[in-house]
C-alpha cells in the first residue's frame, strides 16, 4: 500500500472519529436545549471524509434519522469516499 492510500486512509478515519463526535455532541446539545452544530457542518463532515462516521453515529445516537437529505449526502459520501479508496488500491496509489 503507498502512502498516499495510508494518508487517504488516515484522512477518512480522522475525519470519521471528527463526524461521530460532532453527531454525538449535537445529540447531547439537543437533549439539554442549548445552541447546536450546524446542519450543514455535520452534512459536510459526512460528505467530506466521514460518512462512515456519521452514518454509524446516526444509528448510534439515532440522531438526524428522519431528516433524508442527512441518508442521501451520507451515501453519497460514502459512496465516493469507497470509489476513492478502491481506485487508489486498484492502480497502486497513484492518481494518474
Amino acid at each position: 500500500m503507498t502512502l498516499l492510500t495510508e494518508g487517504v486512509i488516515c484522512f477518512f478515519l480522522i475525519m470519521s472519529l471528527i463526524a461521530y463526535i460532532c453527531y454525538g455532541r449535537d445529540k447531547a446539545l439537543a437533549k439539554a436545549h442549548k445552541w447546536r452544530i450546524p446542519e450543514k457542518v455535520l452534512l459536510s463532515l459526512s460528505f467530506f471524509g466521514g460518512a462512515v462516521g456519521a452514518l454509524t453515529a446516526m444509528q448510534v445516537f439515532r440522531h438526524k434519522t428522519k431528516h433524508w437529505y442527512f441518508h442521501v449526502i451520507g451515501l453519497a459520501g460514502l459512496a465516493w469516499q469507497a470509489g476513492l479508496l478502491i481506485y487508489l488500491i486498484c492502480t497502486g496509489g497513484t492518481l494518474s
